[in-house]
Order: structure tokens, then C-alpha cells, then sequence
């Protein structure tokens, strides 16, 4: 049987629809906003913080005295007030930032009728319900980019002001950052374009000393594609557009490809010691940033994962 010979035109999409498109996710950001609140305290109800005893100033709390400690560590004032000796713990302190990076290219405004929303909405509320919990836990937040690293309670809101007046970017993952020896960075994108470039960013950044946590956002249509029939594919980035005759034909190499990609993705970030995740756009969005917030804490027991999940609900 033939097949109808696939077209391709380099003719980009109108600009316009693009221009709708972000006009459109800056006046959701209220909406957006919210949802980030709920995800972020949902997921506060089955962690701990980040915070830990430690060198610094600010208190944290009083224990009990242990056999063969150094008597100086007693706290006499509290100790005077009960029948057993305390010391004064202090919270650690060592300087820390984390950088978010947002993905806001043209191919994040992709969504299907098979996930809860776009990826770019799903990228916002991550990145918002993020910068919400991990300043809850005493951490310095920037979004590279739009904010500068700042540890204020109304960060989040900063954050969604300034997402809302430069919704839409075709810059890619950013190497000359402000980021600090010893800093973490969360890049939150569908990381679709080339992987020789995403590779050469990733090098950059490891080798100033970052250390990073990939969450690649996908719709389900992505990686399922369930096309049949004479379908239509745009490209937003690179404004190609192709025409398969019959779709259903090509599924299986589209497949291979896509979990090729996500493979050497994976490979890519294991190597400079960075973890990596893949979020569907028809789970919930508390999944991730819970993942997420678990590997900044160090913590990447899997039945740590499944437990917080099962106190969440959908988003």
C-alpha cells in the first residue's frame, strides 16, 4: 500500500498566536499563583525542612545533655527551669542559594486534550510551589534571569509578577549566571532542543562547581504519540511544519527516539553527578516537587517519594 510522502515547510507559524499565547499564561498568573500555593502546601504537610543543627547563630532548639559532652555546652538558664540539663542547639548556616531556571521557549506552550494543562503552566507552578517551600525551609531562591537570589517570604509573588511580564523567552538554558561555587540549580523544561547543546550548558554550568537536578516536563502525546491518519506537526522554535500521511507508520521509530533522547538525557546529567526526572503532564503536580524537594535534601529513598505522594492530591 503507499504511503503519502511526508511534506516539510519551513514557513514559521504566525507570531501572533505565539504572542496570544503568553498574553494569555500572564493573565492565568493569579490562577497559576494559587495552584503553586496549594501544591506547596500539600507537599509541606509530608516533609521535613531543610533545616539541621549545625554551626551558625540563630537558635533552632534545646535537647537534653548526653553523657561526654563538654560542660560548656550546658544552657544553665533552661536548665535551671527543670530537673535535667539542656544545651542550646543552633541551626546550620552555611551559605546556600538555589537557582531555579525556567524553560519559557515556544515548544513549552504545547499542550493536549491527554494532559491537565500546558507544560509551561506545569513549569510555573513547579518553579513557584518550589521557591514557596524551599524559602519555608530558610533557603535563598533566585529565578535565573527574572530574580536575584533573596530568602523573603514574598518571593513567590515577586517571582510571578516577573514570569508574567516576560512570559515568553527562545533563550536556552543559561551558562553566565551569577550562579555561586556550591549552589544548586533546579531546571525545569522539556529539554527538547539539541541535545549537543544542552550537553555543552550542562558542562558549563557543572563546571562551576553547581550541582543540578534536571525535571523535563512532557505532555503524554509526546512520548505516546497516538497519531493516525494524515496529521500535521509545527515546530514553534525552529517554524518547521511537517505532514505524515499516515502517522501510525512512523509511531514506533518516533518511540524509540524519544526514549533514545531521554536515555542519553539521563546519561548526560549522571555523568557531572546532577539527578534527572520525568513529569507527564497528566500527573499531578505535587509529584515532582516533592521529588524535587527530596533530592535537595539528599534524600532519594523512593519509598520517601511514595509515602509523601499518598498524603497529596491532585492539582
Amino acid at each position: 500500500m503507499a504511503v503519502a510522502r511526508p511534506e516539510l515547510d519551513l514557513t514559521p507559524p504566525a507570531p501572533t498566536d505565539l504572542g496570544r499565547e503568553a498574553a494569555a499564561l500572564s493573565a492565568r498568573m493569579p490562577e497559576l499563583l494559587l495552584q503553586a500555593r496549594f501544591v506547596s502546601n500539600t507537599v509541606a504537610h509530608g516533609i521535613h525542612g531543610r533545616r539541621r543543627a549545625g554551626p551558625g547563630e540563630t537558635f533552632w532548639q534545646f535537647r537534653h545533655f548526653q553523657s561526654g559532652e563538654p560542660a560548656k555546652r550546658v544552657d544553665w538558664r533552661r536548665s535551671a527551669r527543670d530537673d535535667h540539663l539542656y544545651v542550646r542547639e543552633k541551626e546550620w548556616e552555611a551559605a546556600h542559594t538555589v537557582w531555579i531556571w525556567l524553560d519559557r521557549s515556544p515548544s513549552m506552550y504545547f499542550g493536549s486534550s491527554l494532559g491537565q494543562c500546558r507544560k509551561i503552566d506545569r513549569a510555573v507552578v513547579m518553579a513557584l510551589a518550589l521557591i514557596d517551600l524551599l524559602i519555608r525551609g530558610g533557603e535563598r531562591v533566585g529565578l535565573v534571569g527574572l530574580l536575584r537570589p533573596t530568602a523573603q517570604r514574598h518571593a513567590v509573588e515577586r517571582a510571578a509578577v516577573a514570569i508574567a511580564r516576560e512570559p515568553l523567552t527562545d533563550d536556552a538554558m543559561p551558562t553566565d549566571a551569577p550562579y555561586g561555587p556550591f549552589s544548586e540549580l533546579i531546571a525545569i523544561g522539556d529539554f527538547l532542543e539539541p541535545l549537543g547543546d544542552i550537553e555543552s550548558a550542562l558542562a558549563a554550568i557543572a563546571g562551576r562547581k553547581v550541582h543540578g537536578h534536571l525535571a523535563q516536563i512532557l505532555d503524554p502525546v509526546e512520548e505516546a504519540f497516538p497519531f493516525t491518519g494524515r496529521t500535521e506537526f509545527h515546530d514553534p522554535t525552529l517554524g518547521l511544519r511537517y505532514v505524515a500521511g499516515r502517522a501510525e507508520t512512523v509511531r514506533e521509530a518516533y518511540r524509540a527516539r524519544m526514549a533514545q533522547r531521554r536515555d542519553r538525557l539521563k546519561a548526560v546529567a549522571g555523568r557531572i553527578g546532577w539527578s534527572q526526572l520525568v513529569h507527564h503532564t497528566d500527573r499531578p503536580a505535587q509529584e515532582p516537587v516533592l521529588a524535587l524537594h527530596a533530592r535537595l535534601s539528599g534524600g532519594n529513598d523512593p519509598r520517601t517519594f511514595a509515602r509523601g505522594v499518598a498524603t497529596g492530591t491532585g492539582a
